[in-house]
């Protein structure tokens, strides 16, 4: 245990660590560390003699930053700094108490996903340093040596990358698995960034008006929605639309098939701008309530805009749920089970119909179908994201179950108004990841136990 350390030689930086700490008490505010852990905490490292070898510039929770440790992380800064700006460096003490802040920040995440059983094996740290390299042009030793020809301690190194992923993977399970957005933030977004004139996308716009009086009684009102009701079932049946706007509507362009030509998003009235930016092209809207009556829109066409596509998945899976009668072990153990039997030649689909407690897929030999970037919830598209076609993934667990999948085909989508909405959520999804992972990063700082000693006679 972290209490029963005596701190007796040069802590070696990240490894060794993780697996004796625990947030525990410590995360009270004000709660300071159990007698044991301060005893240990309150010792620099020295040697036989009582020579200073290494010194805490701070405690956090239970576990302690090293000068050693700061020094080899300022080390890093500069040499990136000076490389990246011409210009005169931020002063040096500055620049080690944010150092040493940021260390602490992640000491306090590292000991928190400890607590909750996160980690990263071997083999996704391996790919991940196979990425890095491979991101930069060169093979993973050849990354290797350019990192120690620049003076970067490779261990070291791949140890960051351990706590970063394990970091990645902690604020993915308690912020971003609970953040939604909705299609109604998404509609509202769209139609934010038409109106403001963001793009040049235009539209080719229809309308209907069915008025209704100034004053009108309630039965007034009825008759003019049943009205807009039966004009919109027409036109969703296949009546054509000019036609009926022709014969049947109040509005100024009546006459001309209701067509209110091309227009963009700032040109469109304002009641129904949000309506046709959101919309897919041939669809007719809801009907829309404004005080001069009830509008039906079709969107007709668009054109210009940011052209982009999507890559979509064509998975398929088997879920297992955990209950009273059915543990996770016992949930992964049967998948392993379907697994090795599909390896075995046994047929994917009817061995999802015969276990899968998906219901909705099972059916369908747990075929997902085509899905978007975000249609599934982040556990799962973590998953299928890094499996190669025909690949069967090994089982994981979801807020749903355990699962394990399979990707039978990837494609390129030009998805029109798919893609504006999937962009939308991105966005989205990052604003709010980005706001609430600062306050949930300051609502930890705040509740755990921190003690700066970094003094004027520090190295930094």
């Amino acid at each position: 245990m972290a209490e029963d350390r005596d701190i007796t030689g040069v802590w070696r930086g990240w490894t060794g660590r993780l697996g004796a700490v625990a947030l525990c008490a410590c995360l009270a505010l004000g709660a300071g560390l159990p007698p044991r852990a301060r005893a240990a905490a309150d010792q620099d490292a020295t040697d036989q003699d009582g020579t200073l070898l290494d010194r805490i510039v701070a405690v956090v929770g239970n576990d302690a930053v090293m000068q050693s440790e700061l020094e080899t992380r300022m080390q890093t800064l500069m040499r990136r700094l000076a490389k990246e700006h011409s210009g005169p460096l931020p002063p040096r003490d500055l620049l080690t108490r944010q150092v040493l802040e940021r260390m602490v920040l992640e000491r306090l995440q590292l000991q928190l996903a400890q607590s909750r059983g996160i980690q990263i094996d071997d083999v996704t740290l391996n790919e991940t340093m196979r990425n890095i390299a491979g991101r930069n042009g060169l093979s993973l030793e050849d990354f290797r040596d350019r990192l120690v020809a620049e003076g970067v301690d490779y261990a070291h190194f791949r140890e960051q990358v351990r706590n970063e992923l394990t970091i990645e993977k902690l604020r993915k399970r308690v912020i971003e698995r609970k953040i939604r957005v909705t299609d109604q933030e998404i509609n509202d977004f769209i139609a934010s960034q038409t109106g403001e004139g963001a793009d040049d996308t235009e539209f080719h716009v229809r309308h209907i008006l069915v008025s209704v009086p100034e004053g009108a009684t309630a039965k007034e009102i009825k008759a003019a929605r049943e009205k807009a009701e039966a004009l919109r079932d027409r036109a969703l049946k296949g009546e054509d639309f000019a036609h009926l706007a022709a014969t049947a509507s109040d509005g100024q362009n009546a006459l001309s098939g209701g067509d209110l030509g091309w227009r963009t998003g700032s040109e469109l009235p304002s009641i129904f701008a949000r309506d046709v930016a959101t919309m897919e092209v041939g669809a007719v809207s809801e009907l829309i309530r404004s005080p001069s009556g009830f509008h039906i829109i079709k969107l007709e066409d668009r054109r210009g805009g940011q052209q982009a596509t999507i890559e979509q998945t064509h998975a398929r899976h088997i879920l297992i749920k955990t209950n009273a009668l059915t543990s996770d072990q016992q949930a992964r153990d049967r998948l392993n089970r379907i697994r090795e039997r599909i390896a075995n030649g046994e047929d994917f689909a009817q061995l999802a119909k015969a276990n899968s407690d998906d219901t909705g897929s099972a059916v369908n030999g747990g075929d997902l179908g085509w899905t978007n970037p975000g249609d599934l919830v982040p556990e799962f598209e973590e998953v299928m994201d890094q499996l190669k076609p025909g690949q069967i993934s090994k089982p994981f667990k979801t807020p749903f179950g355990w699962h394990i999948v399979q990707v039978l085909e990837r494609r390129k989508y030009d998805g029109g108004q798919e893609v504006m909405r999937a962009q939308a959520r991105e966005i989205l999804l990052k604003s709010k990841v980005a706001e609430q992972t600062e306050l949930w990063l300051r609502r930890l700082r705040d509740e755990s136990y921190v003690e700066y000693r970094l003094g004027p006679d520090s190295k930094g």
